[in-house]
């Protein structure tokens, strides 16, 4: 298990535009979807990752706790090649959604392409922008890790998205993610990757 942080996109970037299926509700979702939301997270993960199962149940939490909010939009990519991590395929992505309960959106980047355009890393990275669709936040959810005791609560994720709902600013103060690498296809992993 390689220890892969978050490259840190810099603060200010537009949100890239993307249109993926969703595994979950077997429908095209895309970027302009999330227009009249003060929050958008977008999320990488997959299914088997240790650092994504150690915080599934806290990614479960998030969904529900603004699930019935207007202001906050979620959406989950897994953009892993699937000719060697076939458990990460789109229907073990579906199944996967589903036995967590999760309410938002678990999109297959097939192409990697989207991922690439957000410099995504590792399983599980996380992005947040704001009504302007420009990046507030990105790094970990919070300080758990599989390595140790710290409990999953989602702090450092869910103060960035309360502040952005309240219209502060949030705080440059932000640690990456670690995780697994994204498992990228022979001979594409991008310049970041590598």
């Amino acid at each position: 298990m390689s220890l892969t942080p978050s490259t840190m996109l810099p603060l200010g970037t537009s949100a890239p535009d993307f249109r993926l299926p969703d595994t979950v509700s077997d429908r095209e979702v895309a970027l302009a979807d999330f227009g009249s939301a003060k929050a958008l997270v977008v999320m990488f993960i997959c299914n088997h990752c240790p650092f994504v199962v150690h915080v599934k149940e806290g990614l479960t939490n998030l969904g529900e706790d603004y699930a019935d909010n207007s202001n906050v939009a979620i959406v989950a990519i897994s953009a892993n090649d699937i000719t060697t991590h076939p458990q990460d395929s789109p229907d073990k992505m579906k199944a996967f959604a589903a036995a967590n309960g999760f309410r938002f959106p678990y999109l297959f980047d097939e192409s990697q392409e989207v991922a690439q355009a957000y410099t995504a890393a590792c399983t599980p990275d996380f992005f947040l922008f704001d009504a302007d669709r420009r990046l507030v936040y990105r790094g970990q959810l919070d300080a758990s890790r599989p390595s140790n005791d710290v409990p999953v609560t989602g702090e450092d994720l869910r103060s960035a998205i309360e502040a952005v709902l309240k219209g502060e600013s949030v705080s440059a103060d932000q640690s990456p993610s670690i995780g697994c690498n994204i498992k990228w296809r022979v001979g594409k992993a991008p310049a970041y990757a590598k």
